[in-house]
């Protein structure tokens, strides 16, 4: 197939985009507007291929889709385009209304009147809200009720792929995941901050007593289960992928902490943030039955290769500290030293 992938120059994108190259004979085309988290380098291995063409473009701009749909003769499009920081979506929640609603509108209209008989349109466990401690993961068919603009944003984005199905029998479907983990990822997320700021020895925020619950999924395992979803997947359908790998958000510290010869000192409690969510869970029964997927990678040995990439690759990383960045840190944290 001809694969529009769009937001494949940011985290979860460019690793499906690796999984693809390595793993398929699919011609891919990455659609991404390279906002601050995206990163063209991510997969430039692969420019000057016969199977990989990169073009910067907005899912929202309903001209430079059709442009890309037209020009390279696409079959399928997988979009993982979204602003998906909740932090930043609680500050100002215009451009996560702007990427994920409006945009993912655009893509399946534009996909409906091009023919486009596959369409994947890649979600959040977000969008289920958050769990009590005793109670089940969540499954496809739990309540929808997110807490954050952003979550919102994705619910919303859902609800749109749903009624194209339903009213215009458009053969699009949905993906749910749990907290994602691995290369690429923009260190504004908690794992990849709290690995770069052990690294340079500075200390970690760490929202209130850090007991806030996270099912925790490294981002291959994510990509095989869209990638199997892209293939096997039933239109009108969500998939729910989990990492059966519930870890306290203070204990994800703590292991990186000793991971890299920390000391626990760095951890640096801050004001919780609003509306946070206490845990998430997913049952992905769905997905083992219907796909014959499930994750390959525990969490304990997908940490400890996370780091790793992350101390062999500081170059990328230090390119992420831009002023924006800071700016932004400083308004979300405060002032925190260096220890």
């Amino acid at each position: 197939m001809n694969i529009l992938v769009t937001g494949g120059a940011g985290f979860i994108g460019s690793n499906f985009i690796h999984l693809l190259m390595r793993e398929t004979f699919h011609k891919i085309v990455n659609f991404d507007l390279l906002t601050y988290a995206g990163r063209r380098e991510n997969c430039a291995v692969y420019e000057g291929t016969d199977r990989y063409t990169f073009i910067k473009g907005d899912i929202a701009d309903e001209k430079d889709v059709n442009d890309a749909l037209s020009r390279f003769s696409i079959n399928a499009i997988v979009n993982f385009a979204a602003e998906s920081h909740v932090d930043r979506s609680i500050h100002n929640a215009s451009e996560f209304i702007r990427t994920n609603v409006m945009g993912t509108q655009v893509l399946l209209d534009t996909a409906r009147s091009a023919g486009i008989n596959r369409f994947v349109h890649v979600s959040t466990d977000e969008v289920y809200g958050d769990l009590q401690l005793d109670e089940p993961a969540f499954t496809e068919k739990s309540p929808i009720k997110p807490s954050s603009p952003y979550a919102a944003s994705k619910t919303s984005a859902d609800l749109l792929v749903l009624a194209a199905w339903r009213t215009h029998k458009y053969p699009a479907l949905i993906t749910r995941c749990s907290n994602n983990y691995g290369p690429y990822q923009f260190p504004e997320k908690f794992i990849p901050l709290a690995i770069k700021r052990a690294m340079q020895k500075e200390q970690i925020p760490v929202y209130g007593k850090g007991s806030n619950i996270r099912d925790w999924i490294h981002t291959e395992d994510h990509c095989r289960g869209v990638l199997c979803a892209l293939e096997k997947g039933l239109p009108g359908e969500v998939y729910n992928f989990g990492g059966n790998a519930e870890r306290m958000n203070i204990h994800v510290v703590k292991t990186i902490l000793k991971i890299l010869g920390r000391d626990e000192s760095l951890i640096h409690f801050v004001t919780d943030r609003p509306g946070h969510d206490l845990r998430y869970a997913m049952n992905f029964e769905k997905a083992r039955s219907e796909l014959s997927w499930e994750p390959r990678i525990s969490f304990d040995k997908g940490l400890i290769e996370t780091i790793s990439w992350y101390r062999k690759n500081g170059d990328w990383l230090k390119k992420t500290s831009t002023q924006e960045y800071d700016s932004f840190f400083k308004k979300q944290y405060g002032e925190i030293k260096q220890k």
